[in-house]
């Protein structure tokens, strides 16, 4: 698979990663869960100062919630993707947003990739300043079908959830194995929800915090569209 675990990784996950993943019941197949609310399912996590705690999306309801999923500890695209999520995470929290991170991996293993050198694939060099759910039961996964099919691992794919405040999923992204986010997206996205719910009025293509948004009228449109060409 294109995101393979590094051989030196192998014996770090066999010794951590024990306890037995039980079978769960599949959900129903959702082309999209826009506008549905979050699922409500609960699992340990690694908190940010390596401590193990059983969190769920309920426990963040008053907030935005990023929830990105990836597919595995000790691998390529996702040694480079969780920093980044955390990179950016004091935006999230100057915008009152709770960021938080899951794979299939334990908990355990969790807290080891963040304690293990770079040299053995780890994160020990950066602040990973958020939750990791240890989803090894694939729970949460499976309540959010983000579990890739065919040719890919059976693993988490590369999806971000962006839910609000009352728990409504009200953006999704899915990106296969090998294909990186860019994880500001999910920043943006935030910001936008935000500047909707303040304002009432929507966001247009490529909207950055500052520029022009849009009424429902046709008069909104066009008089947007007209600078949008005067721009050009």
């Amino acid at each position: 698979p294109a995101d393979a675990i590094p051989s030196q990784a192998v014996m770090i996950r066999s010794l951590v990663r024990k306890v037995a993943r039980k079978p769960v019941m599949k959900m129903p197949v959702r082309t999209n869960m826009i506008g549905k609310k979050a699922p409500e399912v609960s699992a340990m996590a690694c908190m940010p100062d390596n401590t193990f705690k059983e969190i769920s999306i309920s426990d963040y309801k008053g907030k935005p919630v990023v929830l990105y999923f990836y597919p595995a500890d000790f691998t390529f695209v996702c040694s480079s993707e969780v920093p980044g999520f955390a990179a950016l995470n004091e935006e999230f929290e100057k915008l009152g947003a709770q960021l938080i991170g899951c794979s299939t991996d334990t908990h355990f293993v969790h807290k080891a990739w963040k304690n293990a050198t770079s040299e053995q694939g780890g994160l020990v060099d950066f602040d990973i300043n958020h939750p990791l759910i240890g989803d090894f039961k694939g729970e949460v996964s499976d309540a959010f079908d983000v579990l890739m099919n065919d040719k890919f691992a059976p693993l988490p794919c590369r999806a971000v959830f962006v839910i609000d405040e009352d728990g409504t999923v009200m953006a999704e992204h899915r990106n296969a194995d090998p294909l990186g986010r860019n994880t500001k997206e999910a920043l943006r996205t935030v910001q936008a929800l935000l500047e909707h719910k303040k304002t009432g009025r929507v966001v247009p293509a490529d909207w950055t915090p500052g520029a022009d948004t849009m009424d429902t009228t046709t008069e909104s449109v066009d008089e947007y569209l007209k600078k949008l060409k005067a721009k050009k």
